[in-house]
């Protein structure tokens, strides 16, 4: 295991962690095994315990309508979808056409193919287009990008609403002194530091894998 595939938590811990967590979906795990198979960067997946804390998450919160930047081969979404109301939708955006075949047949293992909505193309563009409200958004695409998306996406949030980005510890180079010396790590520095000045929100940045950023919209 290296640094990329465990991200800045101790391996001990994690297993320990993981272990005193709920199984794993079926599902779930059979996506994951074939990410690490047939996939150049299986590092991208969320993985048991992170998948776990987004799909908690999104039971608590029950939401109607989901946004996820970044899909990857699904996992997420899968997570994510667990907690949408009766009628609810998650929309995932990837701009990868590659990944929609891939996606497809675990979507509908997991019995969301009619509460998941995948659209391929620049994030930019298709956002511009989504009409929200939406109750929770997951960011985990481009680093460097992750100022653009929340700001393009804060408006379409409902008040009380939820993003959540990932990597927002990006290895721990965020606290590097030579932070900023790379794109995607500038990134998510210039994105913690955005949303850290933001006074029309609640934040936390949890040290879960790589980081989570947990921001609530105030509803006043």
């Amino acid at each position: 295991m290296n640094e990329f595939d465990q991200g800045i938590m101790n391996s001990g811990i994690e297993k320990y962690a993981t272990d005193h967590t709920s199984a794993e979906l079926s599902v779930l795990a059979k996506l994951s095994r074939v990410t690490h198979l047939r996939t150049h960067q299986p590092q991208m997946l969320s993985g048991h315990l992170q998948g776990a804390f987004l799909q908690m998450i999104s039971h608590m919160i029950k939401p109607v309508a989901i946004l996820e930047i970044g899909t990857f081969t699904g996992y997420s979404a899968i997570c994510l979808a667990q907690g949408l109301q009766d009628g609810g939708k998650l929309t995932t955006i990837d701009c990868n056409p590659e990944m929609e075949d891939f996606t497809k047949p675990y979507f509908e293992e997991a019995g969301l193919k009619d509460k998941i909505e995948m659209i391929i193309g620049d994030a930019t563009e298709i956002i511009t287009n989504l009409q929200g409200p939406f109750d929770l958004v997951f960011i985990d695409a481009d680093k460097d990008n992750y100022e653009k998306y929340f700001k393009m996406v804060f408006p379409k949030v409902s008040p009380g609403g939820y993003i959540m980005a990932d990597n927002t510890l990006w290895y721990g180079r965020v606290i590097e002194s030579n932070a900023e010396s790379d794109r995607e790590t500038a990134g998510i520095v210039r994105f913690n530091k955005y949303v850290q000045q933001l006074e029309d929100v609640e934040n936390i940045l949890l040290p879960l894998r790589d980081g989570i950023m947990i921001v609530r919209k105030k509803t006043e």
